[in-house]
């Protein structure tokens, strides 16, 4: 059991990579925190996860709002006694080049993917360095190179994989014993990516490796992040993307 005793939160919890993700980590002893606005969709979860005897916590949380941030790590605490690992990974994505997105989709598209990915490094940062522990942010491989149709995508992934970095120095220097690290998917099929048969075909073709890749492929990552066996990984970016960026 690689997390046997460790409390993770994870946002955006009930479907694609965060549900395989909460899935994964109760495969291996983790007890959960299911931070995500849909209610409905968060019942179907804990009943997956009762089948692994994982202990789990639902809390309605909407990234943007830094108050439901802060009344997850108090319901977290109050319930657990401790939080081990934050993994930042509720995402959106608005289509539109830089020429004709709307500056209300780009403050939208913004405010998910970055100003949530800060409050819960943030927060995230303070639950857990008093003892330590493991924050993994999710960016993707465009934030890393650019799409020329979705602007807003590809700044705030992009600044997700630099926002990680500072979190991580802050960390070290500061005697925390908090790692932080990026993971940076290709693309995974998930209801983000659709399930168009000829945009999957197309975007099969983009990866080298031959087909697209599960939500599992993601969770696995996250699972070594999160675990011990990482514990020399900080403010680094791990790609995770079927050769997509080695073109």
């Amino acid at each position: 059991m690689r997390l046997q005793a460790k409390v993770a939160v994870i946002s955006g919890a009930c479907s694609g990579i965060g549900e395989a993700t909460a899935i994964r980590f109760a495969q291996e002893g983790a007890r959960l925190v299911l931070g995500d606005i849909d209610e409905a969709k968060s019942e179907i979860l804990l009943q997956k996860l009762a089948q692994f005897g994982c202990e789990a916590l639902f809390v309605r949380l909407d990234v943007r709002k830094e108050d439901d941030w802060i009344d997850l790590f108090v319901k977290a605490k109050s319930r657990f006694g401790k939080v081990d690992v934050v993994m930042n990974n509720a995402g959106i994505a608005i289509s539109g080049t830089v020429e004709d997105m709307s500056f209300d989709d780009w403050t939208k598209e913004l405010s998910v993917n970055l100003n949530g990915v800060f409050l819960g490094t943030k927060h995230g940062m303070k639950a857990l360095r008093a003892e330590g522990g493991s924050i993994i942010n999710l960016s993707s491989i465009e934030g890393i190179v650019g799409h020329p149709g979705y602007a807003a995508y590809s700044a705030g992934k992009g600044a997700v994989r630099n926002l990680t970095k500072s979190a991580a120095l802050h960390a070290g220097r500061s005697g925390y014993k908090v790692r932080v690290n990026s993971i940076h998917p290709g693309y995974i099929k998930t209801p983000m990516v659709g399930d168009d048969p000829e945009e999957l075909a197309h975007l099969t073709k983009l990866h080298p490796i031959g087909f697209l890749g599960e939500p599992v492929d993601i969770a696995n990552m996250a699972l070594f992040l999160a675990s011990d066996e990482s514990k020399f990984a900080t403010g680094a970016e791990f790609v995770i993307d079927g050769g997509f960026l080695a073109q």
